[in-house]
């Protein structure tokens, strides 16, 4: 069964960076957002099988919109992997504290970024 991905990023390019990428290299479904509430809403029609979600966002940023995600009982279950430029070694433990499944730092290596998501959610490519 093909992966699901939504992205939520407010960045055009790295929207198109890493459908281009997910959908050659591992053959996924890439939908994209590019808000907190646009991606809390797709979340809950949608169902997809994984989130990446950019943690620096206008209006609301990733971690609350994942503290929404959190809250509602629909879009709970549903992994999210942050994308940011804040992969400190404190700013990782805190992320995993919150139950975030991982974290991929910015920049991030396209050719690798299918790997990575694999990786983290334990999913063969």
């Amino acid at each position: 069964m093909t992966k699901r991905i939504l992205i939520i990023d407010n960045e055009q390019y790295i929207q198109e960076v890493i459908q281009i990428c997910l959908q050659t290299t591992a053959g996924w479904q890439v939908m994209a957002v590019s808000s907190g509430r646009d991606g809390i809403a797709k979340a809950e029609v949608e169902q997809p099988d994984a989130i990446l979600l950019d943690v620096m966002m206008p209006d609301m940023d990733g971690l609350t919109t994942f503290q929404v995600l959190q809250d509602h009982p629909d879009t709970r279950p549903i992994p999210v992997i942050l994308l940011t430029a804040k992969v400190q070694s404190s700013d990782r433990c805190r992320y995993e504290e919150l139950g975030v499944k991982g974290t991929i730092a910015k920049p991030f290596d396209p050719l690798e970024l299918a790997s990575q998501v694999a990786t983290i959610l334990g999913w063969s490519l």
